[in-house]
């Protein structure tokens, strides 16, 4: 959430930024909402005080004998026009902070013009996708000839969009989590955190969730709680600060946790209807950070490695792209993509995206920190995918099938999984 005084001030170049994602700031109403705000609060202070000079008269007058009735009437007057003036003041500040929840974060200016993944940026390949001397198959047809994924019986339980695996691709789902989280944990010094997969409609507000992507969330409730799945570790971990002032020597905290991921994809009907790239659940390892407000790029800058460093340990092909202005989620003002190639489609589709939200997310959560003159103010947060299990188990596939129908899984895998290679039917083999 922004701050409306370093909007209206910014005035312009605030406009011509959000105008950069396609978001029209008014800046009129913006104004004016603010000015009735400091307007109320101005008047409230000024009747409290009067009324505390008035308290102060009767009591003098009542000492000395006086008539106190005209003033304890002024006295309720006043009272009454607080308590009005209050709703007001009340009033005000919910239409603003209303406004404010709708208006998207600033785009960096390193992002790119253009609203679609087609404006997005190379930054770099890494690997060379292969050249198969056969015809490649898709992740679908070969995990259904091996047995090992079984959406048919998905769809029985739950409909589209669901996905079961079985024996070797449920160990192998299994194997990819615990490889990330050793990964991130061990190597790139992140905490792992076991957290709760409902939330709060503050939780989901916090990290910018709502109120504008309500469509995309599935709303439950325990008793009289209003609650939301989760659709990413994202928002659990992030809020875990929320309204806390974190110790500048506590920074950068960093986060991550293996939690599944509900997403409802209501603006996505139509794409990706087969297999495990756009589902409404899926397992998914993420990484949050939370800094100072002067870091969240260089820890934006890490993170992206740490999610780079994941898929080199899977020897898969990938490239690195900036997203466009239009193109970056609400909450961000930067947006690195990292896409994997996927053989059976002949091009890179996202496995991750890794965000700087700058105090964005820390000023609507609450998440603070204190600045070199010990003041609070709103700490930076950074988030990125670390990487979903889905989309990796797809890309292990497709990237290491081998002519007879096997997969030969890389290096990495083998000390979760006790083998090298799943057989054309199913089965585990040492090679």
């Amino acid at each position: 959430m922004h701050d409306a005084r370093a909007l209206i001030d910014m005035g312009d170049e605030a406009v011509r930024r959000l105008a950069r994602r396609g978001y029209a700031l008014d800046l009129s109403s913006l104004e004016s909402l603010q000015s009735r705000r400091t307007q109320s609060i101005r008047v409230v202070d000024e009747l409290r005080s009067e009324s505390k000079s008035v308290a102060a008269e009767v009591q003098k007058t009542a000492r000395s004998g006086g008539d106190t009735s005209a003033l304890k009437e002024q006295a309720r007057k006043l009272k009454e026009r607080i308590r009005e003036t209050e709703a007001e003041q009340e009033h005000a500040q919910h239409e603003l902070t209303a406004l404010l929840l709708t208006i998207p974060n600033l785009p960096a200016d390193e992002a790119p013009d253009g609203d679609s993944e087609d404006f997005a940026v190379e930054q770099r390949r890494v690997g060379n996708p292969q050249s198969f001397a056969f015809e490649a198959k898709d992740h679908v047809d070969l995990g259904e000839a091996m047995g090992i994924l079984d959406f048919g019986r998905a769809t029985k339980l739950s409909g589209p969009r669901f996905s079961v695996l079985r024996g070797v691709g449920a160990a192998l789902e299994r194997a990819l989590v615990s490889l990330f989280l050793d990964l991130h944990t061990r190597r790139h010094g992140y905490t792992e955190h076991s957290v709760p997969f409902l939330v709060t409609r503050k939780t989901m507000t916090g990290t910018g969730q709502l109120p504008k992507f309500e469509e995309d969330l599935f709303a439950t409730g325990v008793a009289d709680r209003e609650l939301f799945l989760i659709p990413t570790a994202e928002v659990p971990l992030t809020n875990l600060y929320a309204d806390e002032v974190v110790p500048p020597t506590q920074l950068p905290i960093a986060l991550t946790a293996q939690t599944p991921c509900f997403r409802s994809e209501a603006g996505s009907y139509g794409r990706d209807t087969r297999g495990l790239i756009r589902q409404h659940q899926f397992s998914k390892v993420e990484m949050v950070r939370i800094c100072a407000p002067g870091d969240s790029r260089a820890e934006m800058e890490k993170m992206v490695g740490h999610a780079e460093a994941c898929l080199k340990e899977l020897d898969l092909a990938y490239r690195v792209v900036t997203l466009a202005a239009g193109d970056t989620g609400f909450s961000a003002q930067l947006t690195y993509d990292i896409e994997v190639w996927l053989p059976s489609q002949s091009t890179y589709r996202e496995i991750s995206s890794i965000s700087d939200f700058g105090t964005f997310q820390g000023r609507r959560a609450g998440i603070r920190t204190r600045d070199e003159h010990g003041k609070p103010t709103p700490a930076a947060t950074v988030n990125g995918s670390g990487l979903p299990v889905g989309r990796t188990l797809a890309a292990v596939l497709e990237q290491h099938q081998q002519q007879d129908g096997s997969v030969l899984l890389p290096q990495s895998l083998v000390p979760y999984l006790g083998f090298r290679r799943i057989t054309a039917d199913g089965k585990p083999s040492e090679a």
